[in-house]
């Protein structure tokens, strides 16, 4: 077992390596087969029409908020309980940021809330929402799809936590995140501790073709090469630059890693269900509270986010164990940056949800002996206080 047992890690193979090396070898490095076979083999896993391979996630963010029309002045709701690249996307375009709070028994925003906030500002207020299935739990988007429409608002659903999770609706159906059912654009994130590990690396998936357009041409400078775009043609070497766009692609070497990953990811979700569904069951009877279990989800995991009065000593007698947590997330509106731009913001159920949280280690490598040590040392640090309080006079 490592000395040290982080919060998330990622799992290259044999077969990853020789996905790379194999790419190292061929004609092209970038702007080759590979980004398009892993495009499509993506989108075939979520279910989605298109799907568009970028750098990074926060560039996906960037690109879905351009690509939407975001511009100055315009205002976005957006959940305070996600990294902080959900909401800059829409500042990265001269856009505003308004939250709404979170649901406690999910964490994701709370729809009640986005309703009551819609339905007290004049028509028109707001352009659009910026939602996230946090943790891999995936938000009933179509409910925020419904609402979205009754108020005229795009919607961006940040998917980074959850490929592979599903919720089911009403009639039995069952809609998988990043399809493209009712979100307009849905974004991946690749980074090491995800489900899908290219080092950096970000996917947006879409079913509209004008978004997929857009999108493809704002990730290479606003550049077009196709004749029926041209406004001329000097000849075979005329491209022209019809937009401002940026450098977001990313190369086939990592393409190819993302492809000889997403081959395992049925395999890797199990196992990560199993490491949450071990941890509900050791900690039962703890002053834990531990994320909920619905028959109407497939939670994906890629956090397991527990919930303590003793969030803090939690975390400092396990780091002193070796046993690297995390929080997720600090509310985005505590960030200097946001309190300076927006004054200070308190939004109550995040607030309660922040002062509790603690991110346990959950990744698809971890082994069972890994998982055992961290159990028996949340155990410990429970029973040494039940202990150390019985004790006292």
């Amino acid at each position: 077992m490592s000395s040290v047992i982080p919060y998330g890690r990622q799992e290259i193979t044999d077969e990853d390596i020789q996905a790379v090396v194999s790419t190292l070898k061929s004609d092209f490095l970038t702007q080759g087969p590979a980004v398009a076979q892993f495009e499509n083999a993506f989108a075939k896993f979520v279910g989605a029409k298109y799907a568009v391979a970028v750098n990074n996630a926060t560039s996906a963010l960037h690109l879905c908020a351009l690509a939407l029309g975001v511009r100055p002045g315009q205002k976005v709701l957006c959940t305070p309980n996600t990294f902080v690249a959900s909401s800059n996307c829409i500042l990265y375009c001269g856009g505003d940021v308004e939250f709404v709070d979170i649901e406690l028994n999910n964490f994701c925003l709370d729809l009640d809330l986005l309703e009551k906030k819609l339905s007290s500002a004049p028509k028109g207020t707001y352009a659009g929402v910026v939602a996230v299935d946090f943790a891999g739990y995936p938000m009933d988007f179509r409910r925020l799809r419904k609402i979205a429409d009754q108020y005229g608002l795009w919607l961006i659903e940040d998917a980074c936590h959850a490929p592979g999770a599903d919720f089911q609706t009403s009639d039995g159906q069952w809609h998988r995140s990043g399809s493209g059912e009712f979100a307009d654009l849905s974004v991946f994130s690749f980074h090491p501790v995800k489900h899908i590990a290219t080092a950096e690396g970000g996917m947006i998936t879409t079913n509209s073709q004008k978004l997929y357009d857009q999108i493809k041409y704002l990730r290479t400078h606003g550049i077009t090469k196709d004749p029926k775009e041209l406004t001329r043609n000097d000849g075979g070497w005329y491209y022209e630059m019809q937009s401002l766009g940026m450098n977001y692609r990313l190369p086939d070497i990592l393409c190819a890693l993302g492809s000889s990953q997403l081959e395992r990811i049925e395999k890797n979700l199990q196992r990560r269900r199993q490491i949450a569904s071990k941890y509900a069951q050791a900690f039962h009877g703890l002053p834990i509270q531990c994320p909920n279990s619905e028959s109407t989800i497939r939670h994906a995991h890629h956090l397991y986010v527990i919930q303590t009065d003793r969030r803090t000593e939690l975390y400092n007698f396990l780091k002193s164990q070796g046993v690297y947590c995390q929080v997720h997330y600090i509310p985005i509106y505590q960030q200097p940056y946001y309190i300076e731009k927006y004054g200070k913001i308190s939004l109550p159920q995040m607030d309660k949800y922040y002062s509790k949280a603690l991110s346990l280690p959950m990744f698809h490598a971890m082994t069972d002996s890994e998982q055992d040590f961290v159990i028996a040392q949340v155990k410990n640090f429970f029973q040494s206080a039940t202990l150390s309080k019985e004790s006292t006079p």
